[in-house]
């Protein structure tokens, strides 16, 4: 793979995972609920999901759901349930510090929980398979054994997404530091919202829109 193309690649995938959507926004959360080394798994879930969705798109998965109506609408139903449940346990929340103590976030989660948020957010996203199926090809060099070059796009892939989920993790364990429990509580909120609002968008999503 030449280094023009794979450099590239670095730019359009850090613009897309930097644009702000669900995992993004589990990343924000996780930071400022649990602090940044508390939400690592998350970040773990992520870039394991990355793996997931271009290995199957390497394998086909991909096409098959841009062909197949009922499994597209079985992943996106999934994927919208899922963020809307996420969505409301967020606006249900009763912010995350307590100001009694040092600043520090007082909800807790297992390290498990928090890698099976982010991971299946991703994975349920049909919008992933779809991007990636349109996106990788044109990376990948006919001519060329193809299972090493997916293996180096996903890699390198994976290791932007942990660099932009850290930071905004870090923005959210920052925020929540200086926005005390009012905010903190707004600020589950705004994200709760947001993820609902995914949801939504996720449910109206066409594969003729493509």
């Amino acid at each position: 793979m030449a280094e023009l193309t794979l450099l590239a690649f670095v730019i359009v995938s850090f613009i897309g995972i930097a644009t702000p959507g669900p995992t993004v926004l589990l990343a924000l959360t996780n930071g400022s609920r649990y602090g940044v080394r508390r939400a690592l798994p998350g970040m773990a879930g992520a870039m394991a999901s990355d793996f997931v969705l271009i290995g199957a798109v390497a394998l086909g998965l991909g096409a098959l759901l841009a062909a197949s109506e009922f499994w597209f609408s079985v992943v996106k139903w999934t994927g919208a349930g899922y963020l809307a449940f996420l969505g409301l346990m967020l606006l249900r929340s009763k912010g995350s510090l307590d100001i009694a103590g040092e600043g520090m976030p007082k909800l807790s989660a297992s390290p498990k929980s928090i890698f099976l948020k982010s991971f299946l957010v991703a994975v349920t996203n049909p919008k992933g398979y779809l991007f990636f199926s349109a996106f990788l090809p044109q990376f990948i060099v006919a001519g060329q054994p193809q299972f090493p070059q997916y293996a180096i796009l996903a890699i390198v892939f994976a290791l932007i997404d942990f660099m932009v989920m850290l930071a905004y993790a870090m923005l959210g364990s920052r925020a929540v530091h200086l926005l005390k429990r009012n905010g903190a509580l707004w600020l589950d909120r705004l994200c709760g919202g947001a993820l609902l609002a995914l949801a939504g968008s996720l449910a109206l999503y066409r594969k003729a829109a493509n």
